[in-house]
């Protein structure tokens, strides 16, 4: 594939299909970022390559560029690809508004959140059904509690607690991601609500053990799945990813940092490229 390339490096699918290769085998998301910018004539072509590489701007820390990067570009519906600029969209707002929070610009930092609620049109996409935000609302209540505005940030608790608290497998694009169990249990800690909180940390822990083990096989007809199809996945093996990954969120929200730490390592060992075992590492960089 890398000579195919070589012999016309104009090609945008042989570029994407390659890039999916490198990802599969484990290489950084530092590599494939430079790959990228050393061609960036491609990657204006597709959508899906414009979003793998937001998404690498993203997991590479540029937030600010990533967000530019959005927002200059007008993006198309395609199948598979339902959410994935969404999610990036509101990556790096959270990150912009948790740096801006760091430095104690609160109201900058709720520009930034109350900004990430709303998808604007370049998107070509509204969000999905029972899209809740609990990360964006519970991030919320935490700067309008700083900016001394209680009884909003108590309303933004509330509204952080909402969705389905079950914990699932590797996921549809459709399905509740994970973490939004674990900033349930963060809202309800805020409110006092002690014991729904740790349910929350805890259902995340026992379905990871639970389900360590298991064989996982995706259904023939299975649609919409969450990644590109170019390469055959074996799904036992990133369920066990995912299993740590879940493990790692509950032991975050009963404060086990050095546990959490150690689960999203044994994750992305199984799977490098794993894009939220790369955001809670840096979650917890920032708290230990």
């Amino acid at each position: 594939m890398e000579k195919a390339f070589r012999l016309n490096p104009r090609d945008e699918r042989v570029f994407m299909e390659l890039d999916q290769l490198y990802k599969k085998l484990g290489m950084s998301f530092e590599e494939r970022l430079k790959n990228y910018e050393a061609h960036k004539e491609l990657i204006e072509r597709r959508d899906d390559l414009y979003t793998e590489y937001v998404t690498l701007l993203n997991m590479c820390g540029y937030y600010e560029k990533a967000y530019e990067c959005i927002m200059g570009h007008r993006f198309h519906p395609w199948e598979g690809g339902e959410g994935k600029i969404a999610t990036q969209y509101k990556l790096s707002l959270l990150e912009m508004a948790a740096k801006a929070k760091a430095e104690g610009h609160f109201c900058d930092a709720e520009r930034l959140l109350r900004q990430a609620l709303v998808y604007p049109e370049n998107l070509g996409e509204g969000k999905l059904e029972g899209t809740k935000d609990n990360h964006i609302y519970y991030n919320l209540g935490l700067v309008l509690e700083a900016l001394g505005k209680i009884q909003e940030a108590k309303e933004c608790y509330e509204r952080a607690t909402e969705g389905n608290y079950e914990p699932k497998g590797i996921m549809y694009y459709y399905d509740q991601p994970a973490d939004m169990i674990l900033y349930q249990g963060l809202a309800y800690q805020k409110l006092g609500r002690i014991a729904e909180a740790k349910s929350r940390f805890y259902r995340l822990i026992d379905y990871g053990e639970q389900h360590l083990d298991d064989e996982v096989k995706i259904d023939y007809f299975a649609v919409s799945l969450p990644d590109f199809g170019i390469f055959e996945e074996d799904y036992t093996i990133r369920n066990r990813a995912h299993c740590f990954y879940l493990m790692a969120l509950g032991n975050i929200g009963l404060g086990n940092f050095e546990k959490a730490k150690n689960f999203l390592d044994e994750a992305v060992k199984i799977e490098p490229s794993h894009m939220m075992c790369r955001v809670y590492q840096r979650y917890l960089a920032d708290r230990t």
